[in-house]
């Protein structure tokens, strides 16, 4: 597949692997990055697409004390988001807010709402309740789950529930059923679990090594997609998980992270520290992928390899589609530099 590349670029000061879709922002395309330097303060970047679709502009610039690992756009309010951050001792995590007027401040400073604070474990990602508004927050830590009860008003963050995954498990990320808000996936170094939020307890797990990042199919039950170092993508029927439904190979080097799309059914991203994006068309149907009996179609043959983006040249962290332009992803390779690309030459609208 020949790399086709005729994305818009914007440049952060700094190192950064953190990139989100504002998807509150229902009037503009939108995305929140934030940089990741140990030794300069670091930046959220509120960037904005120009109505005309031809250039990325800094809507917002605001200071944050430490380096960011982890952000998370709120999905209901705009000017909310979450961080976790590392002062390269300890690791934190902090639900913030940007000033209602920061467009006519000289130098506009971040509101901190509240941090989460927990008694063991260091805070890898923070999961906000996946559809609509809720107060209901998950943060995971290397070896624990918590759910949070957030009150914007009284800028509190308390603990609901919470249990242990174990010492040896080593949680790193995971991602929110969007169909079935009781259940959430959590990504480790072996294995790829399941937990029910209403008795925070493990309810299924899914050998598989080194699992980078997961996402949730947004249209169909019990389809997930998961990033591994070797294995590359995996798309997986959770009715049915001893293995996966199908396979794609990735990326040359190690996968770190894969994105389902909002709105186009098959379509998903994948990013990598080969420096490059790469946009997949899967055929997620369980029945068809599944029937040994059935002979091949052309359908399989197909390769399913869309594009390859490789405008880069550093390793790729930060990925998101766009949930008010599906059409449009933005990427952010280590170096900090964002990249805003249309996949509208490679799909059709199913």
């Amino acid at each position: 597949m020949q790399a086709v590349s005729s994305g818009i670029g914007y440049g952060l000061k700094y190192q950064a692997r953190c990139i989100s879709d504002v998807k509150a922002d229902t009037d503009h395309t939108s995305f929140l990055a934030g940089t990741l330097s140990l030794k300069e303060e670091n930046e959220v970047h509120l960037i904005r697409l120009s109505a005309n679709g031809t250039e990325l502009f800094c809507e917002g610039l605001f200071s944050h004390p430490n380096e960011i690992w982890d952000l998370v756009s709120c999905p209901f309010d705009q000017r909310i988001f979450s961080t976790v951050y590392s002062n390269g001792e300890s690791y934190g995590a902090a639900i913030w807010q940007i000033p209602e007027l920061y467009g006519e401040l000289n130098s506009p400073q971040l509101e901190r709402i509240t941090s989460l604070e927990t008694k063991s474990g260091k805070i890898k990602s923070i999961l906000w309740w996946p559809t609509g508004r809720h107060d209901k927050l998950i943060s995971i830590n290397d070896e624990s789950l918590c759910l949070w009860s957030l009150d914007v008003s009284k800028k509190t963050a308390q603990v609901q529930s919470q249990d242990s995954a174990g010492i040896l498990h080593k949680l790193s990320g995971g991602a929110w059923d969007p169909h079935d808000v009781n259940s959430v996936a959590a990504t480790c170094e072996s294995s790829l679990q399941f937990w029910d939020v209403r008795t925070m307890k493990k309810t299924l797990s899914i050998e598989c090594s080194h699992v980078r990042s997961a996402d949730y199919h947004p249209r169909k039950n019990n389809i997930l997609v998961t990033a591994e170092h070797e294995s590359g993508i995996r798309i997986w029927d959770l009715r049915k998980p001893k293995v996966p439904i199908q396979e794609l190979p990735g990326h040359t080097h190690w996968t770190w992270i894969v994105k389902c799309n909002p709105e186009y059914d098959g379509i998903i991203l994948s990013a990598g520290t080969d420096s490059t994006v790469n946009l997949w068309s899967a055929s997620i149907n369980h029945d068809e992928l599944t029937t040994e009996s059935q002979p091949e179609s052309p359908a399989r043959l197909v390769d399913p390899l869309l594009n390859t983006y490789s405008d880069y040249e550093d390793s790729i962290y930060g990925l998101t589609w766009s949930s008010r332009e599906p059409w449009i992803f933005a990427s952010l390779s280590y170096d900090g530099r964002v990249v805003v690309e249309s996949v509208k030459p490679f799909i059709s609208r199913k």
